[in-house]
């Protein structure tokens, strides 16, 4: 069975070092010495590594079960979910208003990389429960948030989002749920709608649906759609369960990965449900709760590799195999570990290199959501709204490729389901696809958020990274490894959006052909960025002395391993996308 230990210390390294959370002049980041911190990560570890771990296998051999119309989750899960629920985890970054901890938001990403890491099907009740959370507590009525919130935090009731249909994805203009107005103000909602994630199951009292469905009135398209709290149980006035609503577990998904998670089939026959939002607005207020969860996935995408690379790592060290072709590292062993093999090590250090930038770009957006919604910052708010399909797309992509590098170093061991490393492999693929497919992503970013607000944002991206290369130029321990490349891979990313604002209004497919390529070309310079600021911080520590100079070296090997081994591909990307529409779109289809 694959072990898994909590990076705690990488973790600290980039709340404090590189973010130095207890000197922003954010409420409440005074409170986040590290000393405070590390205790908070320190207690999640220990949960993860100890309950929720050794529930990951098993709970992928076993996965859900419906009977009788109810959900059944693996054993051990409702246990595990009861000392998650004690502990205080669901209620980390939630409003005290409501019986949250009130802390900021990016203590609940640090956590939550812990417990994905551990088991992310698992983590996913507690994690969609958030998401509807956010929703309730953004767009609810006074009412709403007293009856639904205190119970949401504290996950004796967990929550779902309700958007996919048999015949439409994306395309939720196509959407086919009924809402029709009652008299007390209730709606009766009908219709059907698919792959809802802990769409059911028997660790909470009580599931709270938000459906989006369509309101007489509204007109065709999105323009049309309201979305609707549906519980599964009726909440009476004085806060206690009622009836059963109409609401029922058609059939459960069989799944390629997260067998864990319930992912439900769910038909809504008159079920009763309550008007959140605006009449007509319900795609605004599902978009709180999306966009959580779209950086909620890119978490997903890079914490659900980390295992797999630690395993790699494990076996890596241990299984002998063949001599290092320098002369052998082993002489008294019939053979030499795997990690004396170039071809290994640069398995490991593209596994690496990438994790530790995606948690430092994971954690630096959690702290942008922080800047939003406690200072109000509405650049902050900007360029996490630019960030948001980077965050999801790119990190689910590496993330899913980081898995499968894993699972190639253990060979043939790497196929047996008991050695664990196919389970992260096929947990890792849903996240480029849930929460709009990565295509999706990249379409969003080129067609809309490159030029929202004119283009303010993507423009202040880019002076960021440019008056951070400029504070550093005389920064000789890492400027040719670190600042010059950084200056160069941004120079790509600006070269490939004016080639988009050139070309794209003539020929919009010139910008819709290469969006794939822009998302990596960005998610790249961002790593870069992210390695840069990491370097640094290490490089600081090192001037001064710290403690633990073996820690802050590797950092910095690792750093100018991606800055020249991963870092260039923003020129194959751009070679691509300046290659225009004409080789993509030329076949007709009848060709294909």
């Amino acid at each position: 069975m694959p072990s898994y230990t909590p990076p705690i210390r990488d973790l600290q390294f980039v709340l404090h070092d590189v973010l130095k959370l207890s000197h922003s002049d954010l409420p409440g980041h005074d409170d986040l010495a590290p000393d405070f911190t590390e205790a908070v990560l320190e207690a999640a570890g220990k949960l993860a590594s100890e309950v929720l771990a050794p529930l990951n296998l098993p709970g992928d051999q076993q996965g859900c079960r419906l009977e009788n119309g109810i959900v059944r989750t693996p054993d051990g899960f409702a246990a595990a979910f009861e000392q998650v629920k004690e502990g205080g985890w669901t209620s980390l970054d939630c409003d005290p208003d409501y019986g949250g901890q009130g802390m900021p938001y990016v203590m609940g990403v640090a956590t939550g990389e812990i417990f994905v890491s551990a088991n992310m099907a698992f983590n996913m009740y507690q994690g969609l429960t958030h998401g509807a959370y956010s929703a309730i507590h953004a767009h609810g009525t006074d009412a709403q948030k007293q009856t639904y919130l205190p119970k949401m935090v504290s996950c004796d009731w967990t929550g779902t989002m309700n958007l996919t249909e048999p015949h439409c994805g994306t395309d939720l203009g196509l959407l086919r749920t009924k809402a029709e107005p009652q008299d007390d103000g209730s709606y009766l909602i009908t219709g059907q709608k698919i792959f809802i994630s802990a769409g059911d199951h028997d660790m909470a009292e009580n599931v709270i649906h938000l459906v989006l469905a369509k309101a007489p009135g509204g007109g065709a398209g999105t323009k049309g759609i309201s979305l609707f709290i549906v519980p599964k149980f009726l909440v009476t006035e004085d806060g206690t369960l009622g009836d059963r609503n109409g609401v029922s577990v058609g059939a459960l998904e069989h799944k390629m990965g997260i067998h864990a998670n319930a992912t439900c089939v769910m038909n809504y026959d008159g079920a009763r449900g309550w008007l959140l939002g605006d009449l007509h607005k319900g795609m605004r207020a599902m978009f709180t709760m999306m966009n959580e969860a779209r950086i909620g996935v890119g978490l997903q995408g890079y914490a659900g590799a980390v295992p797999a690379y630690q395993n790699a790592l494990a076996y890596a060290k241990d299984r002998l195999q063949g001599r290092a072709v320098t002369g052998a590292a082993n002489p008294q062993g019939a053979a030499d570990p795997l990690i004396v093999h170039p071809d290994i090590r640069r398995s490991l250090l593209d596994q690496k290199s990438f994790l530790e930038g995606a948690r430092a770009l994971a954690l630096w957006g959690a702290h942008l959501v922080d800047r939003g919604n406690l200072r109000g910052d509405a650049d902050a708010e900007g360029l996490i709204s630019l960030m948001t399909p980077v965050v999801k797309g790119f990190l689910t992509d590496k993330g899913f490729e980081a898995t499968v590098l894993a699972q190639q170093v253990l060979g043939g061991h790497g196929y047996v389901e008991e050695w664990g490393m196919s389970q992260f492999v096929r947990d890792a693929r849903i996240t480029m696809i849930y929460e709009g497919a990565n295509g999706v992503q990249a379409l969003d970013l080129v067609g809309r958020k490159l030029a929202l607000d004119g283009g303010k944002h993507v423009m202040a991206f880019f002076e960021m990274i440019k008056t951070f290369c400029r504070e550093e130029a005389g920064n000789d321990a890492i400027r040719a490894d670190f600042i010059e490349p950084l200056k160069a891979a941004s120079k790509d990313l600006q070269a490939a959006s004016m080639f988009f604002m050139e070309r794209g209004m003539k020929n919009p497919n010139d910008a819709l052909s290469g969006s794939y390529d822009f998302m990596h070309l960005f998610g790249h310079v961002t790593l870069g960025y992210m390695w840069a600021r990491m370097a640094v911080a290490a490089q600081a520590a090192l001037d001064a002395g710290t403690a633990d100079p073996a820690f802050h070296k590797t950092k910095l090997i690792t750093g100018r391993y991606y800055m020249k081994r991963q870092l260039p591909m923003t020129a194959t990307h751009l070679a691509r996308i300046q290659s225009g529409a004409a080789t993509v779109m030329e076949l007709e289809a009848e060709a294909f």
